[in-house]
Order: C-alpha cells, then sequence, then structure tokens
C-alpha cells in the first residue's frame, strides 16, 4: 500500500526525444499554455480555501465568542505550518509528480475546512467542559489542528508551481511569465473575499468555508488531467535548448552531464548561499505587512471606520485586485527596464508601501471613498516584493534543480512572517489599539527597505569583484 502511495506521487522517468522539430515545436506549444493557464486557476482556487477566514473574522469572532489575540492564534495555526510545510513539501515536489501532486493537495485543503467549520457546529462554547477544560478553549484548539493541518496541504501548492514555471520557461521570459502567473495570488484574495462575503451575507460565515470547499475539491479533480510533470517526461527536450538560449546558471553542468547528489545541489545554492539567506530574511518583513493588511482589513475598518462588511470586503477586494496590475509591473519592468535586476524594483515600491499605509490610516470616515484607492496601493506594492523576493529572485539565485527548494527555503521565513504577523497584530490591537497595528506594520516594511539595500550593496560588490 505504502509502495503504491509513494509511485503515485512519484516524478515519472524522462523520455527520450524522439519527435521531430516541428512536433517538439507544436508539443512544447500546446502544453506551455496549458501547464500555466491551470497553474494559474489551481493557485486561486487554492486561496479561496485559505483566505475566506479573513472576512469570517468577525462574524466568527462574535459568534464563538473569541477575543482578538484568540483570532490571531488561530489564524497563525495556519502560517506556522505552512512555513514548515511550504520547505519541506518544497525539497518533496523537486521529485514529485506534479499532475499528482497539486491536486491532492488541493482536495485534502478543502476536507480540513470542512472538518475546521463542522468542529465549531458540534461544540458550543459555555455549554460543555471537557475533561475539566472549558468547551471554548477545547473548541478552540481543535479548529486550531484542522486550520493548521489546512496550512500543511495549502503549502503543496506553490512548491510545485515553482518547479513548473522553471521547467517549462527559460530565463529571457521567466520574468514576465512569473509576474503574470502570480496575479493568481491577488485574484485568488480577490475571489476568496467576494465570494466569502456573499455568501457570509446570505447563509452565515460558516458557508464561507463550505461553499470554498466544494470548489476546491471540483476544481483539484480537474487538475488531474489537465496539469503535467517537466518537459523531460513527455519525450520534450530541455526548454533552454528548445528555446535555444543559455540557462541561468551559466557555470552549471547541463542536467544530463550533471553527476551531483541533489543533497550537494542543495547546499551549494541554498544553505551556503548568503545571497538566499537575505532574501529569506527580507521576506519575514514582506509577509508580516502582506498577511497583516489581507488578514486585519476587514476587521480594522468594520471597528475603526464604521463600514458594513460588505464595504469593507470591497474595498480589500480592491486591495487584492489592484495587487495584480503591481505584480505585473514588477515582473515587467525588472525585466525591461533594470535588465534582470530585481533588488531596486523592491526598494522604490517598499517605499511607496510606506507612504500608502500612512495616507490609509490618516484618511477621515468622511473620505471613505479614497480607501478605496489607498487600500488598492497598498496591495500594489506589497505584492511587487512578495513575488520578487521569495519568489522569482530565490529560483534565479539558486539552481533550477532545486528550484521548488529555493521557494520552499524563503516560505519557511515568510510564514514566520505571516505567523507574527497574524498572532503579533491580534496582540498589538487587544493593548494598543489599531494605530498600533498600523505602527507595526509600518516598522516591518521600513526594516525591509533596509535588508534589500544591503543586499543591493553585496550585489554590485560581487559583481564588481567577479573575475
Amino acid at each position: 500500500m505504502f509502495k503504491k502511495i509513494i509511485q503515485f506521487f512519484k516524478e515519472p522517468p524522462a523520455k527520450p526525444v524522439t519527435m521531430s522539430e516541428e512536433e517538439v515545436k507544436k508539443t512544447y506549444s500546446h502544453f506551455r499554455w496549458r501547464i500555466f493557464y491551470s497553474s494559474f486557476i489551481a493557485y486561486v482556487v487554492f486561496h479561496i480555501c485559505r483566505k475566506n477566514i479573513a472576512v469570517a473574522l468577525p462574524a466568527m469572532g462574535a459568534d464563538l465568542h473569541l477575543s482578538n489575540t484568540e483570532l490571531g492564534i488561530l489564524g497563525s495555526t495556519l502560517y506556522v505550518t505552512y512555513g514548515i510545510g511550504k520547505f519541506i513539501n518544497g525539497v518533496l515536489a523537486d521529485k514529485a509528480n506534479v499532475r499528482t501532486f497539486l491536486p491532492t493537495a488541493l482536495i485534502l485543503s478543502a476536507i480540513c475546512n470542512i472538518c475546521f467549520v463542522i468542529s465549531s457546529s458540534i461544540i458550543t462554547p459555555g455549554h460543555v467542559t471537557f475533561f475539566g477544560l472549558p468547551s471554548a478553549a477545547v473548541l478552540l484548539w481543535i479548529m486550531a489542528f484542522f486550520w493548521g493541518a489546512n496550512g500543511w496541504f495549502q503549502s503543496c501548492g506553490f512548491p510545485p508551481v515553482a518547479k513548473s514555471l522553471s521547467y517549462w520557461f527559460s530565463n529571457s521570459e521567466r520574468g514576465t511569465k512569473w509576474s503574470l502567473w502570480s496575479t493568481s495570488h491577488q485574484i485568488g484574495v480577490f475571489s476568496a473575499v467576494m465570494i466569502s462575503g456573499i455568501v457570509i451575507d446570505k447563509f452565515g460565515w460558516r458557508a464561507a468555508f463550505y461553499v470554498p470547499a466544494v470548489i476546491c475539491i471540483i476544481t483539484g479533480i480537474w487538475l488531474f488531467d489537465r496539469l503535467r510533470d517537466k518537459p523531460q517526461t513527455l519525450g520534450l527536450p530541455d526548454v533552454e535548448k528548445f528555446r535555444e538560449e543559455p540557462t541561468c546558471q551559466k557555470v552549471e553542468p547541463s542536467e544530463e552531464k550533471d553527476e551531483r547528489s541533489y543533497f550537494e545541489i542543495f547546499k551549494k545554492h541554498i544553505l551556503c548561499n548568503p545571497v538566499i539567506w537575505m532574501l529569506a530574511i527580507a521576506y519575514i518583513f514582506v509577509y508580516i505587512i502582506r498577511f497583516g493588511t489581507e488578514d486585519w482589513l476587514v476587521k480594522y475598518l468594520v471597528e475603526v471606520k464604521g463600514n458594513t462588511l460588505t464595504v469593507a470586503s470591497s474595498k480589500l477586494s480592491s486591495l487584492a485586485l489592484v495587487g495584480a496590475f503591481g505584480a505585473i509591473f514588477a515582473g515587467v519592468i525588472s525585466d525591461k527596464i533594470y535588465k534582470g535586476n530585481r533588488t531596486p524594483i523592491n526598494i522604490v515600491f517598499l517605499i511607496c508601501l510606506i507612504l500608502s499605509l500612512l495616507a490609509f490610516a490618516a484618511n477621515p470616515v468622511e473620505r471613505g471613498y479614497l480607501d478605496y484607492i489607498y487600500a488598492a496601493m497598498i496591495g500594489m506594492f506589497t505584492s511587487g516584493p512578495q513575488m520578487l523576493i521569495g519568489g522569482l529572485c530565490a529560483v534565479e539565485s539558486s539552481s533550477k534543480k532545486v528550484a521548488s527548494a529555493s521557494i520552499g527555503f524563503t516560505g519557511v521565513f515568510g510564514y514566520v512572517g505571516a505567523a507574527l504577523s497574524s498572532g503579533g497584530t491580534g496582540f498589538v490591537v487587544d493593548k494598543f489599539g489599531w494605530n498600533g497595528a498600523i505602527a507595526f506594520w509600518m516598522i516591518s516594511t521600513m526594516i525591509c527597505v533596509v535588508i534589500c539595500t544591503i543586499l543591493m550593496i553585496y550585489e554590485k560588490a560581487r559583481k564588481k569583484n567577479a573575475p
């Protein structure tokens, strides 16, 4: 049984290239487009079983009598398991079959959402005690368990996508393709917010978990049919050979001639790579601001500015939707203007993010319509560094053969930041009010600017001293 499970997820073997040049071109053209849109849709749908909790927080907290700190602890469980899982599953994804690995994770994530909400219906706070513990405490930890399990399966989504984009698209096009794909983050958040807001208004907060779960299961089944693993497993040549261009790592041996073990490549390009470490530390602070705004903005608008849940959700959706354009802009500009140098655009975006946060917090209630613009600016200037620092920069600073692992490594640090953001924001709000939360997010952004500046200086010095 165990062997069958391993075989199900194991990466299929490479096939010899027996196609004609015309057949290779036609097959590549077909599957590159198919892999791209399947990966895009997959990650959009992953988000609706992850970000649904952001809209449900106000109603869920009131119904279950949970404080901001308790809601923060609950949200942090996903980020802790996601961060750990992203690294472990990143290593596994490098050797796993994308076609089976990703859809299975999506379906299991949906099941966790169902279990999460069912537990809140079975155990009612204040009615029963378990083993001498208040039922409210028992419920909190049971829900935390299922939300943490959801985080683990959610962490299986990005690594196989990173693997696919690295193998199906070459270096000269990867910045633009990756930035286009990365809009799935923002569209996923937008979809999660809109779907959750609509179903909560009609059927209550629990529907925000049931409905996305059904969508994820159906999508997971569809992805089994759409996805494929590396081009070599279909009898195609490397994408660099197909496009007749060099690899990102020019001094690295080709896949056919490289006899190093996976661990040797992993050690050189990740564990002993100072650039990867700086990117990972910067990613902590990117995720503090990213998830601080995504998870708490609805509650902030309801409690501080007196918005209805519908209005607050629509403002958050503008953050997500316009954020998609920020990711595209960052990727294209870093390709076309900075010639593949991603750090300068990260610094520019982060400085603009600080100004956007100041404008959003200072905007008076009577000018609430401007919140849509400021929220959109926050989304735009967060999405660029979020896409580049822990994603494209990490892949390009390592080796294609450990693409998923490099994403997983920076992802661990990112989700340390996410856990700090969720639990930290809840704690800061309870102790210092919402102005404290705004300050928490702004200080995190400033620290990230400093790290990116150090990285830019280091990269210039390394290029100058290169033979």
